[in-house]
């Protein structure tokens, strides 16, 4: 019942309103909040019915800033807030995917809240960033090889231990990253063999490998060693008319194009964030102890996949999704059910007719 009113609620996601869109009480929602549901288990499922097996899937990690007051609020405080551009008072949550990036759309799999007082010796989070990977990287499919990040998850410290854990990250450098070339020239004699050569200057693409120029973006590529991360790395050298970035990949024998390519699907999970923030009420929670957050968290992203599965089992070759319209279906859904629960109508008789698919469509937008 929670999932289902999450899909078709009309206004803010608090207990109250939910309420107002189904049978249940306010208490009987704070009460589901306050169990453990095995959000993970069902994401699971869900993800490995939808995306056929032979699609290349890579997953991904991210975090977002949620807008919470309240002295009492678990894990409140000062996050990095991107919409703002700085630090605010709130909440952050660490949210795992998977994207097909065939199909170009990600899916949920994991939400966990970020623990305001862990920091690392550099101010950063990544501890608990990598804590949440480790949890919860065996809800993913077994041939997922790549962790897709952006320039904030380039630590030693991670990339370490995600490449502990059997993955390979697909990362962002910084412009001004420290990198050397390797060495290939001849060799002494004696001594120690010679393994790095001149610090690569950022800007000079004398020495990399031309790929090919794509929508305007001309691709370069080598095998450079990265002391910030203490191994030797692919980048990926984007050289745009307005700038430049530096992808990598800690696997080496990757292809550039697809590294660039599974950066790019990286950005589908903001997607999530959005639509979850937008439509399922991921800001609204009444709720301020550890366990009520992080189901009501999970649970505004698995109503997002059980929306989107179920927009894909509908039209397989549709890679563009309405939350809106799926929305507005769903809540005229709810409304007749009521109205036949409610004035005794049956709607056996009628659930064929066109006149009945239109009533369903009322207000949606050209899909």
């Amino acid at each position: 019942m929670l999932l289902v009113v999450l899909l078709s609620f009309r206004g803010r996601a608090n207990y109250a309103n939910l309420s107002r869109h189904s049978g249940l009480s306010e208490k009987a929602y704070r009460r589901w909040y306050g169990k453990k549901l095995d959000f993970i288990g069902f994401n699971r499922i869900g993800n490995n019915e939808i995306i056929p097996a032979p699609a290349r899937k890579i997953a991904v990690l991210d975090a977002s800033f949620v807008s919470k007051s309240g002295d009492k609020t678990h894990g409140l405080g000062n996050f990095y807030n991107g919409c703002q551009g700085k630090a605010e008072k709130g909440l952050e949550i660490s949210t795992l995917a998977i994207v097909d990036v065939d199909f170009n759309t990600a899916y949920h799999v994991s939400t966990r809240q970020t623990p305001v007082k862990t920091k690392d010796a550099d101010g950063s989070r990544v501890t608990a960033y990598l804590d949440h990977f480790k949890k919860d990287c065996h809800a993913l499919p077994k041939d997922i090889r790549y962790l897709a990040t952006d320039a904030y998850y380039s630590k030693q410290l991670f990339t370490n231990g995600v490449l502990a854990l059997g993955y390979q990250q697909i990362g962002k450098l910084r412009c001004d990253a420290n990198l050397r070339y390797l060495y290939t020239g001849e060799q002494k004699a004696k001594g120690r063999p010679r393994q790095y050569g001149d610090k690569m200057i950022i800007g000079d693409i004398a020495h990399l490998d031309f790929v090919e120029e794509k929508d305007g973006v001309k691709v370069y590529t080598a095998i450079v060693n990265c002391p910030t991360l203490r191994r030797d790395i692919r980048i990926v050298y984007l050289l745009r008319k307005n700038g430049y970035a530096v992808l990598f990949s800690t696997d080496t024998q990757l292809d550039a194009l697809m590294l660039y390519r599974y950066y790019q699907a990286r950005f589908q999970i903001e997607f999530l964030f959005r639509d979850a923030k937008q439509f399922m009420g991921l800001t609204h929670c009444q709720a301020r102890s550890e366990s009520a957050l992080h189901s009501h968290f999970n649970a505004c992203f698995t109503a997002l996949n059980l929306m989107k599965w179920h927009d894909r089992q509908l039209s397989p070759q549709r890679n563009t999704i309405s939350i809106a319209s799926w929305k507005a279906k769903f809540f005229n859904v709810l409304f007749i059910e009521r109205l036949s629960s409610n004035l005794a109508i049956d709607l056996n008789s009628i659930k064929s007719s066109p006149a009945y698919a239109g009533l369903c469509d009322f207000g949606v937008l050209a899909w």
